[in-house]
């Protein structure tokens, strides 16, 4: 769909030379952040517009939940963030939205009531990184037994687990 070749960074080179990017256009000013490199589209939106957004983009025609994951980036702050992937199979094109969050409020709402499909993402996320959904219908470990200690998949969890 894109012709541009080239890499954009930042949100203001993203919009002028995307302006009717469906995406782009959907989200408006919940863009925080864009960046623009080897045929992918990453949007940044604040973690409190994550389900605006997600509502946004999926009435912009991007029909399906890929996947989400997390990036544990220590010892920057804000320290994780969270990217869902959504498709467009009319548009034949995947959407990447970021969400940075603080370690010190390691939460952001639940996206399960907009895409179901995110139910299992969002509990390895919060099993494996730490990070809470607010409002999730069934938040609790996935992989590790309940009774584990720390969360793995953080760059400062022990590499032989905590003794």
């Amino acid at each position: 769909m894109t012709a541009v070749k080239t890499t954009l960074l930042g949100t203001s080179a993203v919009r002028e030379a995307l302006p009717e990017h469906p995406a782009v256009k959907a989200l408006g000013e919940l863009i925080t952040d864009a960046k623009f490199d080897r045929g992918e589209l990453t949007l940044t939106v604040a973690s409190d517009n994550i389900v605006p957004a997600l509502k946004a983009v999926q009435a912009a025609g991007y029909n399906a939940f890929q996947d989400m994951t997390a990036v544990d980036w220590y010892p920057s702050t804000p320290r994780f963030q969270l990217s869902y992937h959504i498709q467009s199979h009319s548009l034949k094109e995947v959407v990447r939205l970021r969400v940075l969050v603080d370690e010190a409020d390691a939460s952001v709402e639940s996206i399960t009531h907009v895409w179901p499909g995110a139910n299992y993402y969002e509990r390895e996320v919060f099993d494996l990184f730490g990070i809470r959904f607010e409002n999730h219908p069934n938040l609790r470990r996935i992989l590790m037994p309940d009774d584990w200690v720390g969360h793995p998949l953080r760059k400062d969890y022990p590499v032989e687990g905590y003794r």
